[in-house]
């Protein structure tokens, strides 16, 4: 991955299209903003940071926790062969999927369901996104990272998460680190706080 190449399309990449509510007009700002169903985009900044730790490559099949408005899932698709995103909240990926179809991306699948479960059937992933915050890390999410894999994933308490970046090593061997400390929204199901 060339880090000049992704931040350049992410900073042309307009936010302001993936909003579908009054808050459009505050696209330009640094800051998660509402998208309905409690649901939000994220602020671009974290949006980047987190692409960038994930580095997706051109050859990269990779799993998306949690669709939302298709922002991410449009910076994942520019620098990956497939994408796999799941969405709990059919409504926001159907116009996700109409979003990213008509700026013409066609290497992406879509599915309505728990995303806490991951994808198994596609697996394993060579990248997984994870766009909601966990209690504790999804065991199935990493049995599908596959060797030389990383995952992305928010982990801890309401209010206040790590940031962990998950990679498996060529030997099968898991690794963890703490990135940054973030506020997601939860993820659900049996790895939210209420699960």
């Amino acid at each position: 991955m060339d880090p000049k190449n992704l931040t350049e399309y992410f900073r042309n990449l307009d936010r302001a299209y993936f909003i579908g509510n009054e808050n459009k007009n505050w696209a330009y700002l640094d800051e998660a903003l509402p998208i309905g169903y409690g649901q939000t985009i994220s602020q671009p900044s974290l949006v980047l940071a987190m692409t960038l730790q994930l580095a997706p490559e051109k050859t990269d099949r990779i799993l998306e926790i949690g669709t939302g408005s298709g922002y991410q899932t449009a910076l994942l698709a520019r620098f990956a062969r497939e994408v796999y995103t799941i969405e709990r909240i059919a409504d926001l990926s159907a116009k996700a999927r109409d979003r990213l179809t008509a700026l013409g991306f066609a290497n992406i699948d879509y599915r309505v369901g728990d995303g806490s479960a991951g994808w198994p059937e596609n697996a394993p992933y060579d990248k997984i996104m994870v766009t909601a915050a966990a209690a504790r890390i999804p065991a199935e999410l990493e049995e599908q990272l596959g060797p030389g894999g990383r995952m992305i994933i928010p982990v801890g308490r309401p209010g206040l998460q790590d940031l962990l970046l998950i990679s498996r090593g060529q030997d099968g061997r898991i690794s963890r680190k703490s990135v940054e400390k973030v506020v997601f929204v939860e993820l659900k199901g049996k790895y939210g706080w209420s699960g």
